[in-house]
């Protein structure tokens, strides 16, 4: 009788210590998601889907960014390290550096080569630009590299950041039609990413088509299927649906896959292939798969949020993350994995679309914010003083003010007076500025959080709410507004109490909160603030 309850005990205490941590952690990233889309596309979400993770996970409905510019690499960089650009060096998608004096990629790396079938820049990229470790990271370490991390995206950016410098693999999709990775990672791709990559399933969707998920009274939350603020995946005709995804194909080849909902199928089958072959979630080692769904960004961008293509994009997101949960409970087991989904930033209104609805903003080209400051330059000094303008940045051009025998305090004031007379303008920063920034200031901080002294420049510009430097159809982000800031969380999973929270929080709390579940050390970049009530019960 004793050694049947020794026996007991000892397994209860395996038990217990199996339960110390989750056999898979999954970090899903909505690219441009608003929370709003929640509650708007509600009715028409299945039970099983966003509804799902909201009704039986943690829900914060007042989740936000706390630095500009809110964009896609900054956006994953920041969750994943649970600080901001000014720490962890991502101050954007692509950049002009001031240390450098020359144009970057988030990710560019020319040391790395492309593994698979794509082009050879598509495939040279690495986490090498981000300057702080990843919870991704501290899982690897904390298991002494044995549980596993993959990251996989549209994007490469997306697939790359989240996972961090120690992951085992990163997948991005290519041109192509496949998924590759680089020399980073390995020499050759794993042979089951080889095969899915050799059956083209990316066909399986062009071959079909896109039309509306269901019928179209059920998309009276968007506007008119044409409707002056969308723009075209085909250039030949107009905005509306069906579209005849093999026409496009044939133009555009497999690239058109991302501005269609099943950009985010097809990564979902990569996601499930993942779990499978490399054996995620498998033992009591815990392993992380980061999954970045981009077609939403793409559509985004290229529709605006109130068309019927966005709604739909959405409406078809809940059903693939419907069955990706029931993949999970299935192959992991619904008490073993630990789920969270958010997005890298929201996105704004088109400027177009409030204007005609008697809210007097606009958008406004990039060139021709350039064309009046290389005016106002050479109107007032004579010469063209400026080296780049770009993510809101303005960068002076030192040695010709040198050479003009100029003061660069009287150029940057000379700037900032004239930028300040300009419509869409809300704030103007020099770099002295930014750096003496005390906090105290609601939009300096914005600004403080997302600027990097070696990298940014010598001033930088805030827009007013509504305004918008892009093209007249569709959407972009980047602003401190709420519009771009307010995104969803939701946590769901391996000790995830229900409930919900509207106080506002802010998206570098996931990460720390993340470590202290796992009870592993916290990224080295982050504040350590993180979200108590997932907590209360540890």
């Amino acid at each position: 009788m004793k050694k049947i309850i020794l026996f007991l005990a000892f397994f209860m205490a395996l038990n217990m210590q199996a339960q110390k941590r989750p056999k898979l952690v999954v970090g899903i990233v909505v690219d441009q998601m608003k929370m709003e889309y929640l509650y708007r596309f509600s009715d028409d979400f299945s039970a099983n889907g966003f509804k799902r993770l909201m009704n039986n996970g943690y829900t914060f409905h007042n989740m936000h960014y706390n630095y500009v510019p809110t964009y896609t690499a900054p956006g994953h960089a920041s969750i994943y390290t649970g600080t901001t650009p000014s720490t962890h060096g991502i101050i954007g998608n692509d950049w002009f550096n001031k240390a450098t004096g020359k144009d970057m990629y988030c990710t560019d790396d020319a040391s790395v080569k492309t593994v698979g079938d794509g082009a050879e820049k598509e495939g040279a990229m690495s986490p090498k630009n981000l300057l702080s470790t990843t919870i991704t990271d501290e899982l690897r370490m904390a298991t002494n590299f044995k549980g596993k991390v993959i990251g996989m995206s549209i994007k490469d950016r997306g697939a790359i950041l989240p996972a961090g410098h120690f992951a085992n693999w990163a997948f991005w999709y290519s041109k192509t039609g496949a998924f590759i990775s680089s020399t980073f990672y390995g020499s050759a791709l794993p042979n089951w990413v080889t095969e899915f990559n050799q059956e083209k399933r990316y066909m399986n969707y062009i071959d079909k088509g896109w039309d509306l998920l269901k019928p179209i009274a059920a998309y009276n939350e968007s506007l008119p299927d044409d409707n002056p603020y969308e723009g075209k995946l085909d250039k030949a005709n107009a905005p509306i649906f069906p579209y005849d995804l093999s026409k496009i194909y044939k133009e555009k080849g497999a690239d058109v896959l991302r501005t269609t909902p099943f950009g985010n199928d097809f990564l979902a089958e990569l996601a499930m292939k993942a779990i499978e072959k490399e054996g995620l979630g498998k033992d009591n080692i815990t392993d992380f798969l980061t999954v970045s769904f981009s077609s939403t960004d793409y559509v985004g961008h290229t529709f605006g949020p109130r068309s019927m293509e966005l709604q739909d994009t959405y409406l078809r997101l809940d059903q693939t993350l419907a069955q990706f949960l029931n993949y999970l409970d299935k192959t992991v087991g619904e008490d073993n994995y630990l789920l969270f989904l958010t997005a890298d930033h929201a996105g704004a209104e088109n400027p177009n679309y409030l204007k005609d609805n008697k809210y007097n903003v606009k958008n406004i080209p990039s060139k021709d914010i350039v064309e009046a400051l290389k005016k106002h330059s050479n109107d007032t000094f004579g010469a063209d003083l400026i080296l780049d303008y770009s993510n809101f940045n303005l960068f002076f051009n030192k040695e010709s003010i040198k050479q003009e025998g100029l003061e660069l305090t009287t150029v940057k004031q000379s700037f900032k007076d004239f930028l300040m007379t300009q419509e869409q303008v809300k704030r103007v920063y020099t770099e002295e500025e930014i750096l003496a920034s005390t906090g105290n200031d609601y939009f300096l901080n914005f600004i403080s959080k997302g600027y990097d002294p070696r990298q940014n420049g010598d001033i930088v510009i805030l827009d007013k709410a509504g305004y918008m430097e892009y093209q007249a159809t569709g959407t972009t982000h980047g602003s401190p507004n709420s519009y771009d800031t307010h995104v969803p969380l939701l946590f769901y999973g391996w000790q995830v109490p229900k409930g919900e929270m509207h106080t506002k929080k802010y998206i570098t709390q996931i990460a720390p909160t993340l470590s202290q579940m796992l009870k592993i050390p916290f990224p080295n970049g982050t504040e350590s603030e993180v979200l108590e009530t997932l907590l209360k019960n540890k």
